[in-house]
């Protein structure tokens, strides 16, 4: 049902996206509107054959819904699914005085308005109504200032959604058929997926430095100081700088002349050199600490930081974000501004005051200007909504909601607060060791004498090691000339480490830093890359897939420009042309498809494929070894000369070292003979199948079949076969072993006239009778179970859902941050999970059941919910009406 607010005399119909944006400002709007909601986007360009209007159907440019030979003109149906709404927003436009169009303020919500001008067709006064927060105040004044629509961004959009139709539609198609079918390729997804697999090359081509220094703790002898000791790292010998990881290249070489490379057995030598040594402070440098206060979130740092603290995907942040903003607590969530309008600025100032006193707010407000070249400031920064912000326990939020809202209104009180001030450290220790040889140490800390906006939010890192904003190192207090003890001397030995895999976090600022995409796309981007396997997760960290490095692989040889970082980037600068009324859209649809100046276009390169050897593209040797890793139709495998062996599921690119290649093809082959069923004289063999390891017979070949007279497939005999039980290995299941599993289904005996058979199926054992069947405890009771056991089970009443003996959980995990209710991780019908009790999510490829943290548990459980359908209404069902019955009155007597 619409929110209605209407009046006799006349109505103003108001169209927002979402049923919840539209009950949140029904509430706020008086008497004469009616609000309802599009439920997002009305029509787009078909999906499908079938969408296709009859009359385009024979047109060459039909598949693409893009009229490629005309003005490159969008060939627009309204949704399928979106039919019956359409219907139900024109039936409302009959009866309204004017339209209000109230769709989001970006690009996107302005073509969702132009798409429902289009189609409604009113002939009622047509009004772009834009604000950027849902409080009543701001949609009072969206009302009294409407403005017309952008066609400018809507232009922009239209040519968006355009080059993305025909990107996928074109380059797609070579992926089905040199790679893999149902594959996809994207203009800024597939650009991800490539900085995702450059990145795990660059760790399979990094070759760790191993280099020692020493550690000393050093003792000040006075007693009265707190603390009275502290530890320094060798720097230097003899005025030669000892190595760090930073001198090291990425081959292992060192790359900086003039250091001190030390190995185990120098650093040891020297460490005996100096036992007994005397040393003092050489130099103590002091300097001011000063760390500003973070700039209000924007998308992107909003996404980031959600992750780092919440452990949220981008998908579920944003998610999490709508909903928020939808109800009226925060302001738009797709920006790029980092600006806030005096208002904010205001209520912002006001609450840091009240929290933690005026000492901790600057006498003027801060201004904060982007540094994004793309920005658009007209937005403001994501923030609170409204004149005064309430604190997060003032919303009456909870779960995720509450915890993305105190992120948000952390982050902007504090961006109104003064500096963190402080003291920064730099001591230097020296001394001589037993061989003449002058050493150094040095020793850092920092002290903290005012915290400023430290006190209301630090910000997260993506490195775990990284110090915090806040913390503190406290040195003794030293002056040069100190003379120093040494407590304790240790050789320090390092290795340096491959570049880190990106993080939901660092792909979106890498992004973001390169100009590639639009900050609201991204989230979305990410999905479509983990839901596509090309990406997969293991803890935060994002890991290509085998499947991922043979599209790279294709698109960089042969769709180099398409991939190509500044060439995504120059495309978001004409999209922001367009937007700005600097560039037409036509002329640049055409250099992309057609190509200009000499330069190849997108239609040329998708037309001739035949130099594109597939085996080749999904082929890559394993250096070292003759060993070539391939990427088939049903996975990744290791070849060497014909020999065939899988690589596991979950096994990382950087992990198939020429080492493990080998130690692959060393292991037992797959198929391993057992011997001759002494019944029937097949050869029994084990195997290791897509789904898993498991046993079968080999038939004799059907020796009457002749070139005339084939059996047909359906009737041909079928081997036995059976999937291994969980407690059983490929490596030792013998042929007794074997037999055993090759006679199920068991007939375990009959009762009340009805044969009962043990049967293993895919919600694990059990038995079944007629129609009827009862569960069994483990696999091994299908061999074991009798009939006596048998009629026991069926007598007991059968268990619907869960079954009462629940097994005990692999891991407890902690507390979901969401639902405060303790993490576990169990084993289910389809592998491991993890539940809190209430939602339940499968671990996915790249999740162990011993690697798994709270974090990544959270994450999952958190998107489990997001997706789960909301709870059906539970509608009570009024007794029809009793029809009244009169009493008949007796026949009146003559």
């Amino acid at each position: 049902m619409p929110a209605k607010n209407g009046s006799a005399g006349g109505t103003r119909l108001v169209i927002v996206e979402s049923p919840a944006k539209a009950k949140t400002i029904a509430g706020y709007l008086g008497r004469g509107y009616i609000v309802e909601s599009s439920i997002g986007h009305i029509r787009d360009l078909p999906e499908k054959a079938d969408d296709i209007p009859e009359k385009y159907k024979g047109e060459a440019w039909a598949r693409l819904g893009v009229n490629v030979e005309h003005a490159f003109e969008p060939l627009y149906v309204v949704n399928p699914d979106k039919r019956t709404q359409v219907n139900k927003l024109r039936q409302l436009l009959k009866d309204a005085d004017e339209l209000y169009l109230a769709t989001d303020e970006d690009r996107e919500g302005e073509a969702i308005a132009w798409h429902l001008r289009e189609v409604l067709k009113p002939k009622v006064p047509v009004h772009r109504m834009v604000f950027h927060e849902i409080t009543p105040q701001a949609i009072r004044d969206a009302v009294a200032n409407p403005r017309d629509l952008n066609l400018r961004l809507v232009d922009a959009q239209e040519t968006r959604r355009i080059l993305d139709r025909l990107y996928g539609y074109e380059v797609s198609p070579v992926l089905w058929k040199k790679v893999k079918p149902r594959l996809s390729a994207g203009r800024v997804q597939s650009v991800a997926t490539r900085l995702v697999v450059e990145r795990e090359r660059d760790r399979m081509a990094f070759v760790p430095a191993h280099y020692w220094d020493l550690s000393a703790l050093f003792d000040t002898d006075k007693p009265e100081e707190r603390p009275r000791d502290f530890t320094a790292t060798l720097t230097g010998v003899d005025g030669r700088r000892v190595a760090q990881g930073r001198d090291f290249a990425s081959d292992g070489l060192l790359r900086t002349s003039g250091v001190l490379h030390l190995s185990e057995a120098a650093a040891g030598e020297l460490a005996g050199r100096l036992q007994g040594a005397s040393f003092a402070v050489r130099s103590v440098e002091r300097k001011p600490y000063t760390r500003k206060p973070y700039a209000p979130f924007r998308t992107t740092t909003l996404q980031q930081e959600a992750s780092r603290k919440l452990g949220f995907s981008a998908k579920y942040t944003m998610q999490v974000a709508q909903r928020l903003y939808e109800n009226g607590f925060i302001t738009y969530m797709r920006t790029d501004s980092i600006t806030l309008s005096e208002t904010a600025v205001a209520a912002a100032r006001s609450q840091a005051i009240k929290l933690y006193g005026a000492a901790y707010v600057p006498d003027k407000p801060r201004v904060y200007a982007s540094k994004v070249k793309s920005a658009q400031e007209a937005h403001e920064a994501i923030r609170p909504s409204g004149e005064e912000f309430r604190t997060p326990g003032e919303t009456g939020l909870s779960g995720d909601m509450f915890r993305l809202y105190e992120l948000i209104w952390q982050r902007t009180v504090s961006s109104q607060m003064k500096d963190a001030v402080g003291e920064s450290i730099s001591v230097k220790v020296g001394g001589r060791s037993s061989a003449g040889e002058d050493v150094e140490f040095g020793a850092s800390g920092r002290t903290i004498t005012f915290y400023g906006f430290l006190k209301a939010y630090v910000e997260g890192a993506d490195d775990d090691s990284a110090d915090r904003d806040d913390s503190e190192k406290r040195l003794p207090n030293l002056a040069e000339g100190d003379p120093l003890s040494l407590a304790r001397l240790d050789v320090a030995g390092h290795s340096t480490k491959p570049p880190a895999r990106y993080t939901e976090a660092s792909l979106v600022k890498e992004l973001e830093d390169r100009e590639i995409g639009r900050p609201s796309t991204y989230a979305s981007i990410i999905g479509t890359i983990l839901d596509r396997g090309y990406v997969f997760k293991k803890g935060t960290a994002l890991v290509p897939s085998f499947l991922a490095f043979a599209v790279v692989n294709l698109l960089e040889q042969h769709f180099g420009n398409l991939v190509d970082y500044d060439f995504t980037a120059e495309m978001e600068k004409i999209l922001d042309d367009i937007a700005n009324d600097r560039a037409e859209r036509v002329p640049e649809l055409r250099r992309f498809y057609y190509g200009a100046d000499g330069g190849e276009g997108l239609k040329e390169m998708v037309t001739d494929l035949g130099e594109i050897d597939a085996k080749e593209i999904s082929s890559f040797p394993i250096k070292g070894t003759d060993i070539v890793l391939r990427v088939g139709r049903y996975g990744p495998y290791l070849d060497r000369d014909g020999a065939r062996v899988n690589v596991p599921e979950d096994m990382t690119p950087d992990e198939l070292t020429a080492e493990k290649a080998e130690e692959l093809f060393a292991r037992p082959s797959g198929d391993r003979e057992l011997g001759r069923d002494p019944v029937t004289g097949h050869l029994i063999v084990a195997k290791d199948g897509r789904y898993g390891p498991y046993v079968t017979e080999i038939l004799p070949e059907q020796q009457e079949e002749t070139p005339k007279k084939r059996t047909k497939k359906a009737d041909a005999p079928k081997p036995r076969t059976s999937s291994l039980f969980k407690t059983m290995s490929l490596d030792t299941v013998t042929l007794d072993d074997a037999l055993k599993l090759l006679s199920l289904p068991r007939v375990v005996g009959e009762l009340d006239g009805e044969e009962v058979t043990a049967h293993n199926g895919k919600f694990g054992p059990y038995l079944k009778k007629g129609t009827d069947s009862r569960s069994l405890a483990s696999e091994p009771d299908l061999l074991t179970v009798t009939i006596e056991q048998a009629k026991e089970l069926f007598a007991q009443p059968k268990q619907r859902g869960r079954r009462a003996a629940a097994a005990a959980p692999l891991r407890e995990l902690g507390e979901d941050p969401n639902s405060k209710k303790p993490v576990v991780v169990k084993e289910g019908r389809f592998g491991p999970y993890v539940t809190d009790g209430e939602t339940n999510a499968s671990l996915r490829k790249g999740d162990t059941v011993e690697d798994i943290t709270i974090e990544r548990a959270a994450e999952l459980l958190a998107e489990r919910r997001a997706k789960a359908p909301a709870p059906k209404k539970t509608t009570t069902r009024k007794a029809p009406a009793k029809k009244a019955t009169t009493a008949k009155k007796p026949a009146a007597k003559p």
